[in-house]
């Protein structure tokens, strides 16, 4: 039962933008750019804590979790609940680079990871003789 009245149609229609999917999609909103050979992420995390965030390098891809636990401090029956509880996650593929060469911190909800661009390797033709 809805509060307030109103038109199912548009009702239906809106409720596409309230689905999981959706709601994890508008989640952790990322920045990513290169200055002076060093490749700087910033995923926004509002409402996570440092110890619900994992960062993960592996095969190329750099992949952040991040997990918000629901509070269920009591019995409420809410009539809408749009905060999102529950684990969210994004990979990007970053190329090859050294693992310790990646350094991340986390401060009022901004997770930043920084690591040094992928070297670029000149490949040269070979002629291979036959025998």
């Amino acid at each position: 039962m809805d509060l307030i009245p109103r038109d199912h149609f548009f009702h239906d229609a809106f409720d596409l933008f309230d689905t999981k999917a959706f709601k994890e999609s508008n989640l952790m909103k990322t920045d990513i750019y290169e200055q002076d050979g060093i490749y700087h992420v910033a995923a926004d995390l509002p409402g996570f804590s440092k110890e619900n965030i994992q960062v993960e390098y592996q095969d190329g891809y750099l992949t952040i979790r991040a997990l918000k636990e629901d509070s269920k401090e009591d019995d409420s029956k809410y009539i809408r609940r749009e905060r999102y509880y529950g684990e969210i996650s994004r990979s990007f593929y970053v190329g090859d680079i050294d693992e310790q060469d990646i350094k991340a911190s986390f401060q009022d909800g901004i997770l930043k990871i920084q690591f040094p661009k992928e070297k670029e390797i000149r490949k040269q033709n070979h002629t291979i003789t036959i025998d």
